[in-house]
Protein backbone atom coordinates (compact mmCIF):
# COMPACT_ATOMS: atom_id res chain seq x y z
CA UNK A 1 0.00 0.00 0.00
CA UNK A 2 1.68 3.38 -1.36
CA UNK A 3 2.20 6.03 1.54
CA UNK A 4 -0.34 8.67 1.73
CA UNK A 5 2.47 11.10 1.06
CA UNK A 6 4.17 9.78 -1.57
CA UNK A 7 1.06 10.24 -3.70
CA UNK A 8 -0.52 14.01 -2.77
CA UNK A 9 2.60 15.61 -1.21
CA UNK A 10 1.00 15.97 2.15
CA UNK A 11 1.03 13.73 5.33
CA UNK A 12 -1.40 11.36 5.54
CA UNK A 13 -4.73 12.16 7.10
CA UNK A 14 -4.34 9.66 9.50
CA UNK A 15 -1.66 12.21 10.99
CA UNK A 16 1.31 9.44 10.14
CA UNK A 17 4.59 11.83 10.53
CA UNK A 18 7.37 11.76 7.97
CA UNK A 19 9.53 9.36 8.08
CA UNK A 20 13.01 10.40 8.80
CA UNK A 21 14.79 7.21 8.07
CA UNK A 22 13.72 8.30 4.37
CA UNK A 23 15.76 11.09 4.38
CA UNK A 24 19.08 9.18 5.85
CA UNK A 25 18.05 6.66 3.13
CA UNK A 26 18.21 9.15 0.30
CA UNK A 27 20.79 11.14 1.70
CA UNK A 28 23.62 8.09 1.38
CA UNK A 29 22.14 7.44 -2.29
CA UNK A 30 23.05 10.99 -3.44
CA UNK A 31 26.47 9.94 -1.91
CA UNK A 32 26.91 6.99 -3.76
CA UNK A 33 25.98 8.33 -6.69
CA UNK A 34 28.21 11.45 -6.39
CA UNK A 35 30.94 9.10 -5.92
CA UNK A 36 29.86 7.13 -9.13
CA UNK A 37 29.16 9.83 -11.54
CA UNK A 38 30.47 13.09 -10.37
CA UNK A 39 28.02 16.38 -9.60
CA UNK A 40 27.76 16.85 -12.96
CA UNK A 41 26.19 13.56 -13.74
CA UNK A 42 24.41 13.05 -10.86
CA UNK A 43 20.54 13.38 -11.41
CA UNK A 44 17.96 13.88 -8.42
CA UNK A 45 15.99 10.69 -10.40
CA UNK A 46 18.99 8.84 -10.18
CA UNK A 47 19.04 9.67 -6.45
CA UNK A 48 15.55 8.26 -6.23
CA UNK A 49 15.89 5.51 -7.81
CA UNK A 50 19.11 4.70 -6.46
CA UNK A 51 17.08 5.06 -2.62
CA UNK A 52 14.08 3.51 -4.16
CA UNK A 53 11.97 6.16 -3.39
CA UNK A 54 9.27 8.66 -5.78
CA UNK A 55 11.25 11.74 -6.85
CA UNK A 56 8.31 13.65 -5.66
CA UNK A 57 9.75 12.42 -2.36
CA UNK A 58 12.93 13.75 -3.16
CA UNK A 59 11.81 16.69 -4.44
CA UNK A 60 9.68 17.70 -1.51
CA UNK A 61 12.69 17.46 0.80
CA UNK A 62 15.28 19.00 -1.71
CA UNK A 63 14.22 21.25 -4.20
CA UNK A 64 17.68 21.30 -6.06
CA UNK A 65 20.48 19.28 -6.42
CA UNK A 66 22.89 21.72 -4.70
CA UNK A 67 20.89 21.56 -1.57
CA UNK A 68 20.63 17.80 -1.73
CA UNK A 69 24.46 17.28 -2.13
CA UNK A 70 25.52 19.80 0.77
CA UNK A 71 23.20 17.95 3.08
CA UNK A 72 24.20 14.55 2.26
CA UNK A 73 28.16 16.05 2.88
CA UNK A 74 26.79 17.50 6.08
CA UNK A 75 25.27 13.58 6.81
CA UNK A 76 28.85 12.51 5.75
CA UNK A 77 30.86 15.12 7.86
CA UNK A 78 29.01 13.98 11.11
CA UNK A 79 29.17 10.03 10.61
CA UNK A 80 33.07 10.34 10.02
CA UNK A 81 34.70 10.91 13.09
CA UNK A 82 33.81 11.43 17.01
CA UNK A 83 35.67 14.51 18.14
CA UNK A 84 34.50 13.80 21.68
CA UNK A 85 35.86 10.13 21.28
CA UNK A 86 39.57 10.55 19.92
CA UNK A 87 42.15 8.03 20.93
CA UNK A 88 44.33 8.60 23.78
CA UNK A 89 47.54 6.46 24.17
CA UNK A 90 49.92 8.44 25.23
CA UNK A 91 51.97 9.18 22.38
CA UNK A 92 50.79 11.18 19.20
CA UNK A 93 51.96 8.34 16.78
CA UNK A 94 50.00 5.83 19.19
CA UNK A 95 46.97 8.52 18.89
CA UNK A 96 46.98 8.80 15.12
CA UNK A 97 47.47 5.49 14.38
CA UNK A 98 44.39 4.20 16.71
CA UNK A 99 42.40 7.00 15.09
CA UNK A 100 42.98 5.87 11.27
CA UNK A 101 41.96 2.29 12.36
CA UNK A 102 38.73 3.44 13.71
CA UNK A 103 37.63 4.46 9.64
CA UNK A 104 37.65 1.28 7.95
CA UNK A 105 39.82 1.43 4.27
CA UNK A 106 36.47 1.40 2.21
CA UNK A 107 35.02 4.03 4.08
CA UNK A 108 38.38 6.04 4.10
CA UNK A 109 38.56 5.51 0.27
CA UNK A 110 34.53 6.09 -0.16
CA UNK A 111 34.98 9.48 1.35
CA UNK A 112 37.72 10.51 -1.02
CA UNK A 113 35.64 9.67 -4.29
CA UNK A 114 33.30 11.58 -2.93
CA UNK A 115 35.61 14.84 -2.73
CA UNK A 116 36.60 13.71 -6.65
CA UNK A 117 32.66 13.70 -7.41
CA UNK A 118 32.32 17.48 -5.80
CA UNK A 119 35.49 18.45 -8.15
CA UNK A 120 32.67 19.57 -10.61
CA UNK A 121 30.57 21.65 -7.96
CA UNK A 122 32.92 24.13 -8.10
CA UNK A 123 32.42 24.94 -12.04
CA UNK A 124 28.96 25.49 -11.06
CA UNK A 125 29.36 27.44 -7.49
CA UNK A 126 32.51 28.14 -6.01
CA UNK A 127 31.41 28.84 -3.04
CA UNK A 128 29.25 25.56 -2.68
CA UNK A 129 32.58 23.73 -4.20
CA UNK A 130 34.66 24.81 -1.44
CA UNK A 131 32.27 24.18 1.13
CA UNK A 132 31.24 20.64 0.08
CA UNK A 133 35.19 19.77 -0.14
CA UNK A 134 36.44 20.94 2.81
CA UNK A 135 33.48 19.28 4.85
CA UNK A 136 34.61 16.42 3.62
CA UNK A 137 37.92 16.41 5.12
CA UNK A 138 37.39 18.93 7.89
CA UNK A 139 36.75 16.39 10.61
CA UNK A 140 39.97 14.94 10.18
CA UNK A 141 42.05 18.14 10.37
CA UNK A 142 40.34 18.80 13.61
CA UNK A 143 41.24 15.83 14.50
CA UNK A 144 44.36 15.94 13.79
CA UNK A 145 44.28 19.70 15.23
CA UNK A 146 43.34 18.34 18.89
CA UNK A 147 45.23 15.24 18.70
CA UNK A 148 48.73 17.58 17.96
CA UNK A 149 47.79 20.53 20.62
CA UNK A 150 47.54 17.35 23.15
CA UNK A 151 50.87 16.37 22.12
CA UNK A 152 52.34 19.65 22.54
CA UNK A 153 50.70 19.85 26.03
CA UNK A 154 52.15 16.75 27.71
CA UNK A 155 55.57 17.89 26.44
CA UNK A 156 56.06 15.65 23.31
CA UNK A 157 56.60 18.66 20.98
CA UNK A 158 57.60 22.10 20.76
CA UNK A 159 55.02 24.63 21.18
CA UNK A 160 56.46 26.58 19.01
CA UNK A 161 55.09 24.40 15.71
CA UNK A 162 52.43 25.45 13.43
CA UNK A 163 49.91 23.01 14.55
CA UNK A 164 47.66 24.98 11.83
CA UNK A 165 49.32 23.84 8.87
CA UNK A 166 50.89 20.31 10.16
CA UNK A 167 47.32 19.50 11.05
CA UNK A 168 46.30 19.65 7.16
CA UNK A 169 49.55 17.75 6.36
CA UNK A 170 47.78 14.02 6.51
CA UNK A 171 43.82 14.75 5.05
CA UNK A 172 45.65 16.96 2.20
CA UNK A 173 48.28 14.75 1.39
CA UNK A 174 45.17 11.14 1.33
CA UNK A 175 43.33 13.59 -1.08
CA UNK A 176 45.91 14.13 -3.23
CA UNK A 177 46.78 10.42 -3.70
CA UNK A 178 43.30 9.43 -4.13
CA UNK A 179 41.86 12.46 -6.41
CA UNK A 180 45.18 13.20 -8.64
CA UNK A 181 47.54 10.10 -8.46
CA UNK A 182 44.47 7.57 -8.11
CA UNK A 183 46.29 5.31 -5.88
CA UNK A 184 44.66 3.91 -2.22
CA UNK A 185 44.59 5.38 0.57
CA UNK A 186 45.50 2.94 2.76
CA UNK A 187 47.16 1.91 6.14
CA UNK A 188 50.97 1.80 4.78
CA UNK A 189 50.91 4.80 2.89
CA UNK A 190 48.79 6.57 6.40
CA UNK A 191 51.97 5.35 8.28
CA UNK A 192 54.25 6.09 6.31
CA UNK A 193 53.07 9.72 6.58
CA UNK A 194 53.14 9.83 9.92
CA UNK A 195 56.40 8.56 10.51
CA UNK A 196 58.34 10.48 7.25
CA UNK A 197 56.24 13.05 6.98
CA UNK A 198 54.64 14.52 10.00
CA UNK A 199 56.71 13.64 13.10
CA UNK A 200 59.84 14.77 11.46
CA UNK A 201 57.94 18.17 11.05
CA UNK A 202 56.99 17.92 14.74
CA UNK A 203 60.13 17.49 15.66
CA UNK A 204 62.08 20.12 13.81
CA UNK A 205 61.52 22.62 16.50
CA UNK A 206 63.57 21.26 20.12
CA UNK A 207 61.09 20.84 23.15
CA UNK A 208 62.45 23.73 25.56
CA UNK A 209 65.02 22.25 28.22
CA UNK A 210 65.39 23.15 31.52
CA UNK A 211 68.42 24.31 30.78
CA UNK A 212 66.99 26.51 27.91
CA UNK A 213 64.37 27.67 30.51
CA UNK A 214 67.31 28.81 33.01
CA UNK A 215 69.51 30.62 29.86
CA UNK A 216 66.19 32.85 29.62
Amino acid sequence: MLDAEDITGEPSRLGRKRDSTRDAAILDAALEVLAEVGYEGMTMDMVATRAKAGKATVYRRWASKPELVLDAVARMKRAQVDLDQLPDTGSLRGDLVALAKQEPEEDAEHRLKVMGGLASLAAHDLGLGEASGTAVIEPWIEANRQLISRAIERGEFSPDVDVEALSRVIPSMGAYRSLVERKPFNGDFFVALIDTVLLPALRGASVPTKEDDMDT
